[in-house]
């Protein structure tokens, strides 16, 4: 007996919806929405000092309140709403950072895999230098030396973010470069850039965006471990590394001041990686074959 067609449909949408990662994209979707909005929902002004409410408990703790869902920090700040706040921090810095570090690497990458010779060698030497380099500690120690504000740390992870997709994006340019409608097209005249931007680029494009949604977890946990230590953002703006480097001192007695934020953080990241390695298998055809 023939299946209804509502049948057949859903059974079509029920394997679409198995494959896609629910999870890291539900948490992703807060993250965004608190990052663009948060400003509308936020439950109170994440730098109003009141020091009546200070080290105010979870509400479900003895001593709680409904009015700060998630505790209040030393200065009586509502943490839910600091968290929210953070959220809009890291997703600027992680947006215009990846954005900013992905065009220059891919630039990078495009001129040394299709020209090779002298301008291989210099791009890929200055490449090599910056990756073995220490990232985060590089990035303290230039973050340190310009002063903490949003701004710089923005620059910082910029300079010392591009060289990875330089490296990686450069190997995809030498395999494409060898593809016989390069040749094709270079026996028909197109010119250089042409060659670049209309049969190169687009495809690498799947390795970069696979790349790019990698890259915004580790920018989210170096911005956090900048302004842990003094360096990142500065206070009173609601950073999720300073919100943590808030709640060590009361670890023993306040252990919501620093946990929420970490968790915050743990989710966030963890979401993007997730989603990373499902774009890579789906992007992949190596994979799709599979």
């Amino acid at each position: 007996m023939q299946s209804p067609i509502w049948w057949a449909k859903a059974k079509t949408v029920a394997s679409v919806v198995r494959g896609i990662p629910i999870f890291p994209l539900t948490i992703l979707t807060v993250f965004v929405i608190c990052g663009i909005f948060g400003g509308f929902f936020m439950p109170h002004d994440p730098l109003l000092v009141r020091l009546m409410d200070s080290l105010t408990p979870p509400f479900w703790q003895e001593g709680g309140s409904a009015t700060y869902l998630l505790g209040t920090d030393s200065l009586g700040r509502d943490i839910l709403s600091r968290i929210i706040g953070g959220a809009s921090i890291s997703l600027q810095i992680g947006l215009i950072v990846v954005s900013i570090s992905a065009g220059i690497g891919c630039l990078l990458a495009l001129l040394s895999g299709f020209f090779g010779g002298w301008v291989d060698i210099i791009i890929m030497r200055v490449t090599d230098m910056m990756l073995s380099l220490p990232y985060l500690l590089i990035a303290i120690v230039l973050a340190a030396a310009l002063g903490p504000s949003q701004g710089n740390v923005t620059l910082v992870l910029v300079i010392v973010g591009w060289a990875q997709y330089a490296r990686v994006l450069r190997g995809e340019v030498l395999r494409i470069r060898e593809s016989d409608f390069i040749r094709l097209a270079i026996v028909a005249g197109a010119s250089k850039t042409r060659i670049m931007l209309r049969h190169i680029f687009p495809n690498i494009i799947n390795t970069l965006v696979i790349l790019a949604t990698l890259q915004i977890g580790v920018v989210i946990i170096t911005e956090a471990s900048l302004s842990f230590i003094g360096v990142g953002v500065p206070p009173p703006a609601p950073s999720w590394g300073a919100i943590i480097a808030g709640g060590r001192n009361h670890i023993m007695n306040a252990w919501w001041l620093g946990t929420f934020a970490g968790v915050a953080i743990f989710l966030t990241v963890l979401s993007f990686n997730l989603l990373g390695d499902w774009l890579r298998v789906r992007l992949d055809p190596k994979f799709r074959q599979l």
